[in-house]
């Protein structure tokens, strides 16, 4: 009496057939291609970046040796300033475009209208893009020094002040808040109106649904975002080095200052300790989106 097998790619169950996954080698050489794609853009940089911000030459001998000079000179003077002005500048930022965001967000879900919908997402997915000199010569054209609304409504004389620290935190929010947008609907829609009506039936308000039900759930997507928005501020050169130039202390803008000389020479190796410091600190973000980002999906899918 023969006795039953199952195929290696199934195995039997009480409930039927269920395939199983054989992983082979095959499955490897699929995902080569990308490996060597992240190799050849991201890991030849950034051990480039690495050896020059660990290394130096030996003026005597012009031979290469190994310091930590160039890290402690970045995490000192005016360079540790220009750290801390990119922290503070991205924390704002990303916290506004957050909270705006949110607001903007939930007005879209709630509302009845899909076209009004289907325009403002439209209208997020293009702003989230533009940046760079077209937003700073659109900023400049328009409440700049003799911008058109700077003259109209005088705001020189309210105190206003484009190419300052205030200034490029509403540049920062023209680009975040609709990314911010695009980031939250998709969490907001996870809401089941089962969850709604549960509450309802069980003598809860909005504001208690909103408390003990909504917030919690979406806590992990919120802070996700967040976390996104404090990425993208912090990365951000284009738009700061055509609004403020030195005037603002940021990271990117002195990195960009020591790699071209205009301040002092040979501050190369320099440039490189602040761009490490920079991916340490965008690889600690990471850290921290893509966990909250799983535990978000566990609950909205």
């Amino acid at each position: 009496m023969s006795t039953p097998t199952t195929s290696p790619l199934t195995e039997g169950t009480a409930g039927g057939i269920t395939r199983r996954r054989r992983r082979g080698p095959r499955t490897w050489l699929a995902v080569l291609p990308l490996l060597a794609f992240t190799g050849l853009c991201f890991g030849i940089p950034l051990g480039a970046i690495a050896f020059g911000a660990v290394t130096g030459t030996d003026p005597a001998t012009g031979s290469i040796r190994p310091t930590g000079e160039h890290l402690a000179r970045s995490l000192q003077g005016p360079y540790l300033g220009s750290l801390v002005g990119s922290v503070q500048l991205s924390a704002l930022t990303a916290l506004l475009a957050a909270v705006l965001g949110v607001l903007i967000a939930q007005a879209l879900v709630t509302s009845r209208s899909t076209a009004l919908r289907s325009a403002a997402l439209t209208a997020s997915g293009v702003l989230a893009n533009f940046g760079g000199v077209p937003l700073a010569f659109a900023f400049i054209a328009t409440v700049g020094i003799s911008g058109v609304v700077t003259r109209l409504a005088d705001l020189t004389g309210l105190g206003w002040n484009l190419y300052s620290f205030t200034g490029l935190t509403v540049v920062y929010l023209y680009f975040l808040t609709p990314l911010m947008v695009l980031v939250t609907v998709p969490a907001l829609d996870g809401l089941r109106p089962q969850w709604r009506e549960a509450a309802r039936n069980s003598g809860a308000t909005a504001g208690q649904f909103w408390r003990h039900v909504g917030l919690p759930v979406l806590a992990p997507s919120l802070l996700g975002g967040f976390v996104l928005l404090f990425g993208t501020a912090f990365a951000a050169h284009a738009t700061a080095a055509a609004l403020v130039g030195g005037s603002v202390p940021l990271v990117t803008l002195k990195i960009a200052d020591a790699l071209s000389g205009n301040v002092l020479t040979g501050q190369e190796n320099v440039a490189l300790a602040l761009g490490l410091d920079m991916i340490l600190i965008a690889g600690l973000v990471m850290a921290l989106y893509l966990p909250l980002q799983r535990r978000s999906a566990r609950w909205l899918r």
